[in-house]
């Protein structure tokens, strides 16, 4: 018993150096060259670094290169290097102290890797408009653009960017997937698939705080596999988990009441952080649709004004998220809220529908909105509003899987989607809507086509003064609007709910899980 004893206060006398949190939608690799979604994304932040990152404003900060310098014709990127960043130990390294130095030679390794066509990775797309690039000597690294592009150092934030040691990438193969070495600050320790994840601190890892300390503070991270939210939320309820991300339907309503606080029963336990995310969830039409009604832009405007994003926000989305009354630029991203959209009009909405009517001869206008299961209750709410003001609408529920298939080939009028920021920059969000990213080979999944949104697109890709490029993505933010091509519902929240004793985990708004400046205080 007294050995037990023991033990059990040993436990918990380092439980406030762990950090836990569950992972429903399960790892598929830890190599960050296939870090395409936040399963995977957040454990490779842990464990790898690139040449720049971004801080909790989406600003571009030093990383492994501690300087660059851009030339005047915005083509030519020159990183120099720091020359104390080691990779985690292994013994493939055959040095005295198994490790060794990252050098720019390193990134030419992993540049090559991701655009290997044998790796597939899928973040090939990152150096798409890259012409070359070189180790100049060991600690400088050169990039040429094929032509300027302003938001190439956020591409270069993104962990696909991360540099990986050759000699253990060429010894695991496609393993590497569960044998990761990187550099970041924690290392890996164990992964039983499906079942747990840990990560240790990385001993050389070579950030500092601003008093000097070295990073991170934890020493150890643990995923758990549970694929069921509520099951998620009960752990986190019983204090096994220190973080929750997201509001589920299966849960919000006992964590929350209407206008998005906590309830009092949980005020005093647990804490919640909301903040923008760049992520903007909307409808989109197909304009190649053989569908009239689709083709109408009076009748797509009606569906735009014919019905209540605020009181959708507050009764199925408990407060979190901003009523999407502005262009598709989401809350986030600079100027998103100088652009004027829809407002709730129902008779402005009725009026559209009736000249509509009047020009067609259709008196029983019906369109059908494509959507999955989590969106259900979303998209009943606008069959209802709309089906007030003379539009009847149907609702084709169908799993994920195969609404992003449909949603791609153009099978479908109207469908349900939502874009997240790939990079911190608005030409991410209004490349959806340039002609020649027509879906399935672009992410123009409505096939929209405007020649003067085309152009003014064309030229915010040369513009180097962040000021100037604002204005240009206004005014292609204000056509979108104009003619209609979707419906934007909301801008997304992070929300995040994390035990008392957490400290230091900041919210981002591309919803990022950044670990290496957070502690847990002793309970």
């Amino acid at each position: 018993m007294l050995l037990l004893s023991c033990s059990s206060n040993l436990y918990e006398d380092k439980d406030h150096l762990v950090f836990r949190y569950n992972e429903h939608g399960n790892i598929s690799s830890l190599d960050p060259a296939f870090a395409r979604n936040p399963q995977n994304i957040w454990p490779t932040n842990q464990l790898f670094n690139g040449l720049v990152q971004l801080d909790d404003e989406l600003n571009i900060q030093p990383d492994i290169a501690h300087t660059w310098y851009v030339s005047t014709d915005a083509l030519s990127y020159t990183f120099h290097l720091r020359k104390d960043v080691k990779f985690h130990k292994h013994a493939l390294f055959n040095t005295t102290d198994s490790t060794r130095n990252v050098t720019a030679q390193d990134f030419v390794y992993s540049f090559d890797r991701l655009k290997d066509p044998k790796i597939a990775s899928p973040g090939i797309w990152v150096l798409k408009n890259v012409a070359n690039y070189t180790a100049v000597n060991d600690s400088t690294f050169n990039i040429n653009l094929k032509k300027p592009f302003p938001a190439f150092l956020g591409l270069l934030s993104m962990r696909y960017c991360s540099v990986v040691p050759q000699e253990i990438v060429n010894y695991y193969g496609t393993d590497f997937r569960a044998n990761p070495i990187g550099t970041g600050p924690f290392k890996f320790k164990r992964w039983e698939e499906n079942v747990k994840l840990v990560l240790r601190r990385n001993e050389l890892y070579y950030e500092k705080d601003e008093q000097g300390k070295q990073l991170p503070y934890l020493e150890a991270v643990a995923i758990t596999f549970l694929p069921d939210k509520q099951s998620e939320f009960l752990q986190f309820a019983q204090g096994n988990l220190d973080f929750l991300n997201s509001l589920d339907a299966s849960y919000k309503d006992e964590l929350l009441t209407p206008s998005g606080k906590l309830r009092t029963k949980y005020r005093y336990k647990i804490n919640i952080n909301t903040g923008p995310y760049l992520n903007t969830e909307y409808l989109g039409f197909f304009m190649e649709s053989k569908n009239n009604i689709i083709k109408s832009e009076k009748l797509r405007k009606a569906v735009n004004y014919g019905f209540d994003r605020e009181k959708m926000i507050t009764y199925l989305r408990n407060g979190i998220g901003t009523p999407a009354q502005h262009g598709f630029i989401p809350k986030g991203l600079p100027s998103f809220d100088n652009i004027k959209g829809y407002s709730y009009n129902p008779e402005k909405a009725t009026q559209l529908i009736q000249e509509y009517i009047a020009e067609t001869g259709n008196h029983k206008p019906t369109i059908s909105i494509g959507t999955d299961n989590n969106y259900l209750d979303i998209c009943e709410y606008i069959q209802r509003e709309l089906e007030k003001i003379g539009l009847k609408v149907t609702i084709n529920v169908m799993p994920a899987s195969t609404l992003r298939k449909s949603k791609s080939s153009g099978k479908l009028d109207i469908f349900r989607a939502s874009w997240i920021a790939d990079y911190p920059d608005a030409e991410n969000y209004l490349s959806l809507y340039y002609s020649k990213n027509f879906a399935p080979n672009g992410p123009n999944y409505t096939h929209f086509r405007d020649v003067y949104y085309d152009k003014l697109y064309e030229q915010s890709l040369s513009i180097t003064n962040i000021d100037q490029r604002k204005i240009v993505y206004q005014q292609m933010d204000s056509i979108l609007i104009q003619k209609a091509p979707m419906v934007p519902l909301y801008y997304d929240q992070v929300v995040r709910f994390t035990q008392k004793n957490v400290k230091g985990l900041k919210n981002n708004p591309q919803n990022f899980l950044v670990l290496k400046k957070v502690w847990k205080e002793k309970k």
